[in-house]
């Protein structure tokens, strides 16, 4: 998508990446085989590192969530999408959009394990973030490595 090493910070406007998900049955602690909101949060923290890895070499640092918005429930059997584009760009941040789609839904009154592809995604919640990344340039360090075994 593109070269950390190449890229203008301006030319990263626009950039997407999209993950899709299944969402497991363990993952239902609520009436309905709802899952909290907290699991689209996380899913957006893992884009938000593709991100970043993409953008900048680096896995950088999440700083802040703001304008979440749960508009839709996400259930286990679900297959979600999760996006994150970037809007802003700054010298070491990123202010990320970030969508949480329903793409494919168990349909248990079917069947136990039928389940459709929706025609028309749901958004299922909304969320603007800010990463964080080294400085361009910046020195980072080497991995720690183990002692040599001795003889």
């Amino acid at each position: 998508m593109s070269d950390p090493a190449g890229t203008a910070p301006r030319d990263l406007l626009g950039l997407t990446v999209t993950h899709r998900r299944y969402v497991p049955y363990s993952h239902a602690h609520y009436g309905g085989n709802l899952v909290d909101g907290a699991y689209a949060l996380g899913l957006f923290g893992d884009v938000a590192t593709e991100m970043c890895i993409r953008t900048d070499g680096d896995e950088g640092l999440f700083a802040s969530y703001g304008d979440v918005q749960f508009l839709a429930p996400i259930r286990a059997g679900d297959v979600i999408e999760v996006s994150a584009t970037v809007t802003r760009v700054g010298r070491r941040s990123r202010t990320l959009s970030f969508e949480a789609r329903v793409v494919c839904r168990a349909t248990p009154s079917v069947s136990p394990s039928a389940a459709e592809v929706l025609a028309e995604p749901i958004t299922a919640v909304t969320a603007t973030g800010t990463v964080v990344v080294p400085s361009p340039g910046a020195c980072r360090r080497s991995p720690t490595r183990a002692p040599a075994p001795r003889g």
